[in-house]
């Protein structure tokens, strides 16, 4: 039988973070096997470019544990490690947010040349 995923300290403060910023947010820790924290939808309603980020959160400079090191590896996708505090988790979302926003644009404007 599995035993229940943990959680780092300063994931609770991110997903309050992105959500606040208008991002949803799915928890993904619970099905293990390396799978990335969380699946956050990122976009702004209307404008038709949305994105999907998976995120590995870890507190402070903790490293990849367990099976994410080969899920990661094999992953041919997006992932993102993200590392935080709880004190510092408002200010790296915020930054992630800004960062999504920039991809999310440049798509918009690769969209519309087509």
């Amino acid at each position: 039988m599995r035993r229940a995923a943990k959680t780092d300290s300063n994931q609770t403060p991110l997903v309050e973070a992105y959500r606040q910023l208008g991002c949803s947010v799915q928890h993904l820790h619970q099905l293990g096997k390396g799978c990335p924290d969380l699946l956050i939808g990122f976009g702004w309603p209307g404008d038709g470019i949305g994105l999907n980020i998976l995120q590995e959160v870890k507190y402070g400079n903790a490293d990849l544990t367990g099976d994410e090191p080969e899920w990661h590896a094999k992953w041919k996708g997006q992932v993102e490690i993200v590392s935080s505090t709880a004190e510092n988790a408002i200010d790296v979302a915020v930054e992630r947010f800004e960062h999504w926003r920039d991809v999310a644009d440049l798509l918009a404007e690769l969209t519309r040349k087509l």
